[in-house]
């Protein structure tokens, strides 16, 4: 693995679109199809549309290249091998990078992540979500506790790095079963987990079954306990957090979501993916087509699948650093806001929010956001911000 040289960084987004069935919690672009899908014309698209991204970036060297969705873990191994040639073919790809796939327990064969380590591949992410049988029914998980074991046994047996995702502030969690299913997830865990909250969001199946009160979320209140008590359990078991749902052994943070959160740039690749990188000097935003054949049939006859997108201003830029970057623990760099935004944060703003205990200095160049900061971190933002 590459040592973090903490440099934003450059990666590579690819979208698969596709799962076996969708989850009522989930807003992500994904889809059902009850038809075998063309993986080679959606091999064929992604990398056409790579082609012409290339000739916007121009050359650049890859930090990380993560394939999210949908569930990446339905594509055949020689596709997963097949994107990522089309990586290399546009862009330098250095040896050792971080290479992610997300994959689900219900999906997972011996065979097939075989294959997808020899593509390239050497993390996987696997969306366990809960590690009770009825709160994987109620999440509408297609696998038992007993099928994400599995898989998580043989996902560290495979890749040299694993992460598992849970999804907690369930309705009717206390904080003695978070606890306890925590401390179980840690004992499975090899260097890193991502722990989010489980948040109402609007066109799922979730928003119209609480809307009609079939069932209760925690209150605000107790959705913060239960994050404090994330935060205790996970950094006595040797995971802290390295940002506020994500928790790794020092050295094994998530390198594509740090180039995220440290306003790095990448290139979205696949539909509804969204890209953010510097053109002629410019921060550029892209987004794509969401409806999986209707990008492919983009691609096809343009060369890529975007339908929108902007030039950001300093203003937009700095907010946008401002946002991602204290998430981090490690905080901002001061001196690169500046840089964004032609001006320094306020010291007046920082000694106010320092006094309310809810940010904090990292020595004389960085600014961070307390555990108390974390929790309210949009009022944070939009209080230095201004």
């Amino acid at each position: 693995m590459i040592p973090d040289d903490r440099q934003p960084g450059f990666g590579i987004y690819v979208h698969w679109p596709f799962c076996a069935a969708k989850c009522p919690y989930c807003d992500f672009n994904s889809h059902v199809r009850h038809h075998k899908i063309d993986e080679e014309r959606f091999a064929a698209a992604f990398a056409r549309e790579m082609a012409t991204m290339r000739q916007r970036t121009g050359p650049r060297e890859v930090t990380s290249i993560f394939l999210g969705g949908g569930t990446p873990s339905l594509m055949q191994p020689q596709t997963v091998a097949a994107v990522l040639d089309a990586v290399a073919a546009n862009w330098s790809v250095p040896n050792g990078i971080e290479v992610t796939l997300e994959a689900n327990p219900s999906s997972v064969e011996a065979a097939r992540f075989r294959g997808y380590r020899d593509a390239g591949v050497n993390r996987v992410s696997l969306g366990v979500q809960a590690l009770n049988d009825a709160d994987l029914r109620f999440l509408g998980r297609l696998h038992s506790v007993e099928q994400a074991l599995g898989a998580i046994r043989l996902a560290r047996d495979t890749f040299p790095r694993l992460s598992f995702d849970l999804i907690y502030a369930r309705p009717g969690q206390t904080l003695e079963a978070w606890e306890q299913e925590l401390e179980q997830a840690i004992g499975h865990a090899a260097d890193h987990l991502s722990l989010y909250q489980l948040t109402i969001e609007e066109g799922t199946r979730f928003h119209l079954l609480h809307k009609a009160g079939k069932f209760e979320m925690p209150s605000p209140d107790h959705s913060a306990d239960l994050y404090q008590v994330t935060q205790e359990v996970t950094a006595a078991g040797g995971l802290p957090a390295y940002e506020i749902s994500n928790h790794a052994k020092p050295g094994a943070e998530s390198r594509h979501n740090l180039v995220y959160w440290r306003y790095g740039e990448y290139v979205g690749i696949g539909p509804g993916a969204h890209g953010r990188f510097l053109q002629d000097g410019q921060r550029i935003v892209t987004f794509t087509e969401k409806s999986p054949e209707a990008w492919a049939a983009l691609v096809e006859e343009h060369g890529h699948g975007i339908i929108g997108g902007e030039t950001l201003t300093r203003s937009e830029e700095a907010d946008e650093f401002l946002m991602m970057g204290l998430r981090l623990t490690e905080g901002i760099d001061l001196a690169r806001f500046e840089q964004l935004s032609g001006r320094p944060l306020s010291s007046k703003r920082i000694a106010t929010l320092q006094d309310e205990a809810l940010v904090a200095p990292v020595g004389n160049s960085r600014l961070r956001a307390t555990s108390a900061g974390m929790i309210v971190l949009d009022a944070v933002v939009a209080d230095l911000a201004i």
